[in-house]
């Protein structure tokens, strides 16, 4: 196909793409870790079966299985000198499937200078290598996808342009919005269209929501250049060793609607979808019309969540994104966030095990706590980050600011950053004279609503202490601590205020026994410094028995157990659990008329007992 029918193609309807085809392999019986180039050689039928189960769905190309079919990654698979052998053999098989074919091309799988040792001229001869033979080959038009360095891209975009075919460009992004090495969607599409290539776009990353977030950034800098749209079936969650997609077809027809709505031209799949999400992309065509409407606005409708949840807020020019948790605790759905601590050793196998319990009962996100009560424990960055990648939710980071000078306390912000980490609460810590090392250093630079200036007015702005440059902006969502029952209320108010003032997003309460106090702080904060919009996630600690509320009540300082309740629980006798839960249920449905959100803390690591309690608040 020549450049110029491609364009005329584009024009007359959106072209409906395939899916994973990766997905589809594995599906099919191929092993998670294979280099699926290979099986162009060894299991044709195979390959050929998934093309030909996306178009039987309406898709009107399929992608060669040629993604990795370069110098570099056949070498590291032991295929030196069978580049053509794969490629012709992939360009066939996917000739066979009766449609257009779209020749892959993604990253080489080595890092170009500065980053590596790889020059960029290197690159483009490896490059121009493949795309002659998938255009040798007969390929209709070639598809530079999922690369998350620009200037790699602009190197396979540059030699595929040699060939005279058609080239789509598509760009693969962070859940910042940015790509790997930190390019803007903006700078993408201006670079890229800098190029001439007849569409460019987006593929890959996070999900539908964010791609059509990136690609209506992008629009203003593509000159006029056709979008393309292929994202994954949402961010991946690691379980049993396998990955899970959570968007379903019913989904990606709401995305593809919007996409065709938005003027969008080429639309499809990425990791995670299949037959059956092309399927429900070719319904949304079929209902539109197959012809794409005039491009909507960048402020026209975005997806939302099928379970409630508003969508991921668009962030503001040259800034990344918020955390869904932030989207979450503005929404006026109930939040529900559960503390856990990190383990003694180095196993995060129960931690794993519980946050995945506690996602399935639908819990918002998990607090990882740090060394609570001065006790050793694992670093929570790790937690936080393995809770994120393999239990499949989000998590908030408790820093506390003790035994941390201000050197520590940003370089470990920017790691936390680094690792996924999006959420913290800014926190004082536990004095190290309760824990296990009393003689520890438990000096600081920096209060807790220092640390939130620090990280609203600085790194969220890109800044460090100093007004320096950190490179890039973060988007940290920042909690506090907030204790409603405090013997000096108007300390506490005062407090409060300062932190509020520094930019706090959220706050987290110590376990609440007694809402009328929630009612008491409100009215008294009111009276000096107005209403208090602050967004409060109150503490939520289900009790096992009557001696676990006396010891909580006379014991630990800032919580107080009413009589009535230790009353409830000491006629309760053993079936006291039972009582507990029933109290932590009551308390949940107050909680849901008067804040935000809950903070639960599960008794002695009792998570089965917290899931239950989640569950009954989603039931109010």
């Amino acid at each position: 196909m020549d450049r110029q029918a491609f364009r005329e193609r584009l024009q007359r309807g959106t072209l409906l793409g395939d899916g994973g085809l990766g997905t589809s392999l594995v599906a099919a019986g191929a092993p998670l870790d294979a280099f699926f180039d290979e099986l162009n050689l060894s299991k044709p039928a195979m390959v050929e079966q998934a093309h030909r189960s996306f178009v039987f769905a309406g898709a009107d190309y399929v992608e060669t299985n040629t993604f990795g079919a370069n110098r570099y990654k056949l070498a590291a698979h032991g295929l030196e000198g069978r580049i053509r052998d794969v490629i012709v053999a992939g360009v066939e098989i996917a000739r066979r499937a009766g449609v257009y074919v779209a020749g892959s091309m993604g990253p080489l799988g080595v890092r170009l200078a500065p980053y590596g040792r790889v020059r960029p001229a290197d690159a483009r001869d490896a490059f121009a290598e493949q795309a002659g033979l998938l255009a040798e080959a007969g390929a209709d038009f070639l598809m530079v996808e999922t690369h998350a360095d620009l200037a790699e891209a602009e190197e396979a975009v540059r030699a595929a342009l040699q060939t005279g075919l058609p080239v789509v460009a598509t760009m693969s992004f962070t859940r910042d919005d940015r790509t790997l090495l930190g390019s803007t969607p903006e700078e993408c599409a201006q670079h890229l269209a800098s190029l001439g290539v007849d569409a460019l776009g987006v593929n890959c990353s996070e999900g539908p929501e964010q791609v059509l977030r990136l690609l209506e950034a992008m629009r203003p800098h593509a000159g006029g250049i056709p979008l393309a749209g292929q994202p994954n079936a949402g961010g991946p969650s690691r379980m049993s060793g396998r990955l899970f997609y959570p968007a379903t077809p019913e989904y990606f027809a709401d995305f593809a609607r919007q996409a065709i709505a938005a003027g969008v031209a080429i639309v499809g799949g990425c990791c995670g979808t299949d037959a059956g999400h092309v399927r429900a992309m070719a319904g949304a065509r079929a209902a539109a019309g197959s012809r794409r409407a005039t491009p909507a606005p960048a402020t026209g409708p975005r997806l939302h969540d099928r379970e409630g949840a508003e969508p991921l807020p668009a962030p503001a020019a040259g800034k990344p994104a918020a955390s869904r948790f932030a989207a979450t605790i503005t929404s006026g759905r109930l939040v529900i966030t559960v503390e856990m601590d990190p383990p003694r050793g180095a196993s995060l196998a129960r931690m794993l095990a519980g946050a995945d319990t506690l996602r399935q009962a639908g819990a918002d996100a998990i607090d990882v706590a740090d060394s609570p009560m001065a006790r050793m424990r694992m670093s929570p960055w790790a937690a936080c980050h393995l809770i994120q990648d393999e239990a499949g939710i989000e998590t908030v980071l408790h820093f506390p600011t003790r035994g941390r000078n201000l050197l520590r306390v940003q370089g470990d912000l920017l790691a936390a950053y680094a690792l996924g980490v999006r959420n913290i609460f800014a926190c004082m810590g536990d004095p190290t004279a309760i824990g296990d090392y009393p003689n520890a250093a438990d000096t600081m630079d920096v209060v807790p609503s220092g640390l939130v200036s620090l990280v609203k007015s600085g790194f969220n702005e890109g800044l460090d202490r100093t007004g320096a440059s950190i490179g890039e902006a973060t988007a940290f969502v920042v909690g506090c601590a907030l204790n409603i029952n405090a013997e000096d209320l108007d300390r506490e108010i005062a407090t409060l205020h300062r932190k509020v003032s520094a930019g706090a997003d959220f706050a987290l309460t110590q376990p609440v026994f007694d809402l009328s106090m929630l009612s008491r702080f409100r009215a008294a904060y009111e009276a000096r410094y107005g209403a208090l919009e602050l967004p409060l996630l109150i503490g939520l600690l289900p009790l096992v028995n009557a001696r676990h509320a006396e010891w909580l009540h006379n014991e630990v300082p800032g919580i107080d157990v009413p009589e009535p309740v230790r009353d409830a629980l000491r006629a309760a006798g053993d079936k006291s659990e039972a009582t507990g839960l029933s109290i932590a249920a009551d308390l949940a449905a107050q909680i849901a008329q008067n804040a935000a959100g809950i903070y639960l803390m599960p008794p002695f690591g009792r998570y089965d007992l917290a899931a239950d309690v989640i569950e009954r608040a989603r039931d109010l």
